[in-house]
């Protein structure tokens, strides 16, 4: 066999394994994965292939593994009106009788038997020299929403299937159609207040979504606030939490934990000369201090934990029963309490422990109690906010991130879901050139189908039980994500496909099963067919004004799509007026992304689209005077317009409105910028009060509810 016909063996492989043997990229150019990178991603999903010579063997057995499957593991009823089940059968076992059932997720059964002969055939084929049929197996419907079980039976063989049966659009507020909504956007670790340790807590987060609600506003959206490394390891980046199951205790107001009334030992650590004047230094700081603030919420967190496992009570009968309806939570505290135990990462851990078996030896006991208490408390607060949504608003607007830490909970615990051997990425572009690796593993696309997408699910109900909204990080990961083979750059990455159907299935059932809207984050290079399929099952798309300007006086900001979240710009980018400055572009210079003579040329564009803008506002009476225009004008001019305009939700990032020029997060740093730690330059008690701020959001809240006009 030549070396082509390898090579083209190689590419179907690859192909019926889902992996895409090229794509287009941000030029529509062809990119064409390479033999080496191709072999190792296939590794790493399971196929016994070392070298090109594997590969003829390979592909046999992944096409008869395919065909034996007699049925697929899930199945997709749109509606509740079921179609048929392929049911794949060897020829010779096409005959005889098949019993099934579906067992509803209420327990209800419906028990069926036919003759095989009897049902429609779909397709036949003939693999290595077997004949093989499919035969439709009706399903009884129709079929209320939910996660049912099919349970098919021939001769000897018995399999089961995962039916998820799901409206086919999310959640859209429906009773309320034509209802839009605005809100706020600050990080929590960034919001402050009087009250709180240094960076924000959960009491200042309920605190602005009641300012907010008090504004005429509807929602206020944050980065992700899951569980993170703060200490050994160290990774305080909401993107790479250490679950997707759990939330990050940092942002527990110790001060308002009921057993604070009870516990002398705990208010010691609290009054004590040294603790306040460790806390009154972080207040200081310009920066969250993470290790050391959580070191000393740590300290009265752990005596609260102590007084309520110390005596009976009501409070420790309802953390009991917390625990038992939350069966994963023992076994991620015995996970944290082991990492400070190890001080290493799992994957530095024993044999038995790295497979997921822990011991008494393995860690402390005290320690295992406090991440359970803190889990049962973060939950509490996060109840009580989460409930504080007003004017038929939307409350908390959280963030999915796409992974987690590889050296995470749900890595280590979750079985065989995540692909260890590979990271999810992006592949070059215009700003990096080299692509992008993130760093975490990606999801293994048959071992979730197998498992009925159990931990999806799960992450899922964690985040919508207690947001309005959810906006889903990389949204075109429902469809494939770009993966990096272990030891290889990211330009070496290729795609592998996901079951899309499936994954927005479980996204529109679970919406409305928790009345959270979804919004995916749709920027950047995206297929066309990841728009068409968001709105298709009504998912909210992003519009960013930055992203959206054109040189065209006329035309330099198009309306925003009525079912789409609207903001000037994101946590990843430069506050407007570091934008309207330039500030970001000498920014990237310094930091060497890009080169003196790229930096004048985008300076020239950006004037370019800067004129264009003002130009645009002021022929819509959005903008007054004559010449140029400063960056607050332009910014509030910015604002009104799409509060006027269809969006369903219109966002403003809160730093915007005091004209912040320091970003959060440069994407593609770590040292060289302070990512994820920057507090706002107000806290909440001098931005809440600032008649500028508060004036402007009123007028916000009018042009949202139709009550002015550009010229008002």
């Amino acid at each position: 066999m030549s070396s082509q016909e390898q090579i083209l063996l190689l590419q179907e492989l690859a192909r019926v394994y889902g992996i895409e043997t090229a794509y287009r990229d941000m030029n529509s150019r062809i990119q064409k994965a390479g033999v080496e990178s191709l072999l190792a991603v296939l590794r790493a999903m399971g196929a016994p292939v070392r070298s090109l010579d594997d590969v003829p063997a390979a592909l046999v057995n992944r096409r008869m593994a395919l065909w034996r499957r007699m049925v697929e593991p899930v199945k997709v009823v749109w509606g509740g009106n079921p179609e048929a089940l392929r049911l794949r059968l060897p020829q010779e076992s096409a005959s005889g009788s098949v019993n099934y059932d579906v067992e509803l997720e209420s327990g209800e059964v419906t028990s069926r038997s036919c003759d095989i002969v009897e049902l429609p055939t779909e397709e036949a084929s003939e693999i290595e020299g077997k004949p093989y049929v499919v035969k439709s197996l009706p399903i009884p419907g129709p079929l209320p929403f939910g996660y049912h079980k099919a349970r098919v039976e021939v001769g000897s063989e018995v399999v089961e299937t995962v039916l998820i049966c799901s409206p086919s659009k999310a959640y859209s507020a429906a009773e309320k159609p034509d209802r839009r909504f605005w809100g706020l956007f600050l990080p929590m670790y960034a919001l402050r207040s009087g009250g709180s340790f240094d960076g924000g807590d959960f009491s200042d987060l309920r605190d602005l979504i009641s300012w907010v609600c008090q504004l005429g506003g509807s929602v206020v959206a944050t980065l992700p606030f899951l569980a993170t490394f703060l200490d050994e390891p160290f990774d305080p980046s909401p993107y790479a939490p250490v679950s997707r199951l759990f939330w990050n205790e940092f942002y527990i107001d110790v001060t308002t934990v009921p057993e604070l009334e009870v516990c002398p030992a705990a208010r010691s650590v609290l009054e004590s000369a040294g603790f306040r004047k460790e806390i009154e230094e972080l207040r200081s700081m310009p920066y969250v201090d993470y290790r050391r603030q959580m070191a000393l919420k740590r300290k009265v967190l752990e005596e609260l934990a102590g007084c309520l496992l110390g005596g009976p009570s009501l409070r420790r009968d309802d953390f009991h029963r917390y625990l038992e309806s939350t069966p994963r939570l023992e076994d991620y505290a015995k996970f944290r309490a082991s990492c400070e135990s190890s001080r290493n990462p799992w994957t530095k851990w024993p044999e038995p422990m790295r497979q997921g078996r822990l011991s008494g030896t393995d860690y402390c006991e005290n320690a295992k109690h406090y991440h359970e208490y803190v889990q049962w408390v973060a939950n509490q607060q996060l109840e009580e906010l989460s409930g504080v949504a007003c004017n038929g608003g939307l409350g908390l607007y959280l963030d999915l991130p796409l992974g987690v830490h590889p050296d995470g909970y749900d890595v280590w615990k979750v079985n065989g879901v995540f692909v260890k051997e590979l990271a999810t990425g992006a592949p070059p572009d215009i700003i990096f050139t080299g692509g992008q690796n993130w760093g975490f593993p990606p999801l293994h696309p048959d071992e979730i189908r197998k498992q009925g997408y159990r931990y999806v699910i799960d992450y899922l109900r964690h985040h919508m039980r207690m947001a309005g909204v959810l906006r889903v990080d990389h949204v075109m990961g429902l469809h494939h994500l770009f993966c990096i083979p272990d030891g290889m750059s990211a330009a070496d990455g290729v795609y592998v496909q996901y079951s899309a159907e499936e994954l927005y299935a479980i996204f529109c059932l679970e919406s409305h099963r928790n009345k959270c809207l979804v919004v995916g984050e749709n920027l950047g290079t995206v297929p066309p067919y990841v728009n068409e399929a968001m709105n298709t099952h009504g998912l909210h798309s992003m519009y960013v004004t930055q992203y959206e300007l054109t040189h065209d006086p006329e035309q330099a900001l198009s309306d925003a799509p009525s079912n789409a979240v609207a903001s000037l710009n994101t946590h990843d980018m430069f506050p407007f007026a570091a934008y309207w400055q330039d500030l970001d572009i000498e920014e990237r210079v310094k930091i060497g992304f890009l080169d003196e003579s790229s930096a004048r040329e985008e300076i020239q564009n950006r004037q370019g689209l800067k004129e264009a803008l003002v130009s645009f506002l002021r022929a819509r009476g959005w903008l007054s005077g004559e010449g140029s225009a400063d960056a607050d004008e332009v910014l509030r001019a910015c604002l009104a317009f799409l509060a006027a305009g269809p969006p369903r939700i219109v966002l403003a990032n809160l730093e915007d409105l005091w004209l912040e020029t320091a970003p959060q997060n440069i994407p593609g740093t770590t040292t060289q910028n302070p990512n994820w730690r920057r507090k706002a330059r107000l806290g909440f008690d001098e931005f809440s009060r600032m008649p500028e701020v508060v004036e402007f959001l009123k007028r916000i809240d009018g042009l949202i509810r139709k009550q002015e006009s550009p010229g008002d």
